[in-house]
C-alpha cells in the first residue's frame, strides 16, 4: 500500500490517472498531449503508476495502451476511509466552517 500512496503523492501522476479515468486506453503520445512535460518524464511517471498497479498496459498491435486500474484505490478506501461515518465527517466539516466564519473572542483577563 505504501507504493500506492507514493504514486498518488505526485500531482502529475494524479493528472495522468485523471486522463485515464476520462478516456481509458491511451497511448503515451495521447497522454503527453495533456501534460506540459517531456515524453520521457511522462514515461517515468507511468512506470511509477505501473509499479503501484494503478496503471496496466496492453499491446494492441504496435500500440501500447495504458488503462486505469482502480483496485488499489478501492483497497485504500476500504482500509482507510470506509470505516468513517459520512454523517460524522459532514457534521465536523460544517462545524469547522461555522467556527472559522464566526470566531469566538476569548477574554485573557
Amino acid at each position: 500500500m505504501d507504493v500506492v500512496f507514493k504514486a498518488l503523492s505526485d500531482s502529475s501522476r494524479r493528472q495522468l490517472l485523471d486522463q485515464l479515468y476520462t478516456h481509458n486506453g491511451q497511448t503515451l503520445g495521447e497522454l503527453c498531449e495533456h501534460l506540459a512535460m517531456s515524453r520521457q518524464a511522462v514515461s517515468k511517471h507511468l512506470a511509477v503508476l505501473e509499479a503501484a498497479n494503478l496503471v496496466v498496459t496492453l499491446w494492441q498491435g504496435r500500440e501500447k495502451l495504458h488503462y486505469l486500474n482502480p483496485a488499489p484505490i478501492q483497497e485504500i478506501y476500504d482500509r482507510w476511509l470506509s470505516k468513517y461515518d459520512r454523517q460524522q465527517l459532514d457534521a465536523l466539516s460544517q462545524l469547522k466552517r461555522n467556527l472559522e466564519r464566526n470566531p469566538q473572542e476569548t477574554d485573557h483577563e
